[in-house]
């Protein structure tokens, strides 16, 4: 994840009791963080199972792991197993997660692909229970098209994927590639199999979703790409965080999220109203959806029939971001700017003019696949100063880090 995280954790120990963990180890650099990753594990009460990629073995001892786990360590397909209920098989099956730090470009494309060549590609395949993917190299590597296309891939099949941070890689440069600080990592662990953080409970979170529908006449009207998934996933993370969400939609194909009020509009005048009659005791607004700009200037009442020629006139519509800005008090206001060209420009002169707090940036000329896909890259501006770049991401992961950077930064506003 970002660098946005909230601080390190302290949590009660035993959070993670009666869980049964295999902690997968391959041969990068950091290997050596994934004894604290073990020890962390079995301090909140984890069963342990580590297992090692042959070059994994070069870089940290199995004598490491086995006297932090008290579990036996396992390197190769076919050694005789200590233990009936550990092997390739067994193991996978009772497994309530697999957890794969450092993950190299090696096993992320093995996993991509279905190679099950040693003993951790192959529990790989045979779990059932969710996967949680640390990838850690050089900064070249993970931005190579093959390795994201892999990890893009990973995303699809719904493994859980902890993005790198940036700092100094081994190699002596800098850039991303970092294994994430192993208390994030421990974090997620639990978020994952204990439920999930309630750090928003007791919050009013509304947010705005999909495109609107400006007709023209009872057939035709105007529209954008705007598939809704961005806001959909921001109401969806919200209300599993212990928000209580109201999702703005205009028209989309997206099933409800769970635990969220709905209210479904179709033309920028009617998500206007739905939007400014619902402020009261609202502590934050997320304007992820893509209103109209404009709506015809009349609505025919009858077909338009086809002509030579057809001229057709548009009024300016409403501003709903706008308007919310004006009456903002202490509400935390997070928009959004979907741009073709001079991107940081027109996102800061919107943060500006909107009285937003934060705005999320990102870059929807042709070519950049971002309607309709379930993955964003993004670039956050705060009002603080703040420019925060973000790796391609799940829209979920982006929904995410947007809720970790707002606690973290405007705590106090939304006390």
């Amino acid at each position: 994840m970002p660098n946005t995280v909230e601080s390190k954790n302290n949590g009660c120990k035993g959070t993670l009791r009666g869980k049964r963990i295999i902690l997968g180890v391959t041969g990068g650099i950091a290997a050596y963080k994934s004894a604290y990753l073990a020890s962390a594990l079995v301090q909140h009460g984890a069963d342990v199972h580590v297992v090692m990629t042959e070059h994994a073995t070069n870089l940290i001892g199995k004598a490491t792991f086995w006297s932090l786990t008290k579990n036996p360590v396992i390197t190769g397909l076919f050694e005789q197993p200590t233990k009936p209920d550990i092997t390739h098989v067994s193991l996978p099956e009772s497994a309530d997660l697999l957890l794969i730090a450092p993950a190299t470009a090696d096993i992320i494309g093995k996993m991509a692909n279905g190679i099950a060549d040693d003993m951790l590609s192959t529990m790989a395949l045979a779990v059932r229970c969710p996967v949680i993917i640390a990838p850690a190299m050089n900064m070249n590597m993970y931005t190579n098209p093959i390795v994201v296309a892999n990890v893009d891939r990973l995303r699809q099949y719904e493994y859980i994927i902890i993005e790198p941070e940036t700092g100094m890689l081994a190699c002596g440069a800098e850039g991303m590639g970092r294994l994430a600080d192993p208390d994030v990592i421990v974090r997620r662990v639990e978020e994952v199999l204990i439920g999930g953080r309630r750090d928003y409970s007791g919050f009013n979170i509304m947010v705005t979703a999909g495109p609107t529908q400006e007709p023209i006449d009872p057939v035709r009207f105007i529209t954008n790409r705007s598939s809704g998934k961005m806001g959909y996933a921001i109401a969806d993370i919200a209300a599993s965080r212990g928000a209580n969400v109201t999702l703005i939609s205009g028209p989309t194909d997206l099933p409800a999220p769970e635990g969220v009020e709905i209210v479904k509009v179709t033309t920028v005048h009617e998500m206007h109203d739905a939007v400014i009659t619902r402020l009261e005791n609202v502590n934050m607004v997320v304007s992820a959806a893509a209103p109209a700009d404009f709506t015809p200037a009349q609505v025919r009442d009858q077909k338009v029939k086809k002509s030579e020629k057809w001229t057709l006139e548009l009024d300016k519509a409403d501003d709903i971001l706008e308007e919310v800005g004006q009456r903002k008090g202490n509400m935390i206001l997070v928009g959004f700017a979907a741009e073709t060209e001079n991107i940081e420009k027109y996102a800061k002169g919107k943060l500006s003019k909107k009285n937003l707090d934060l705005i999320v940036a990102n870059d929807v000329s042709p070519g950049s696949d971002v309607f309709g896909s379930d993955t964003n890259q993004v670039t956050l501006y705060s009002r603080n100063g703040d420019k925060v770049e973000w790796p391609r991401m799940s829209k979920r992961e982006v929904a995410g880090a947007i809720l970790d950077y707002v606690k973290n930064h405007f705590m106090e506003e939304l006390s």
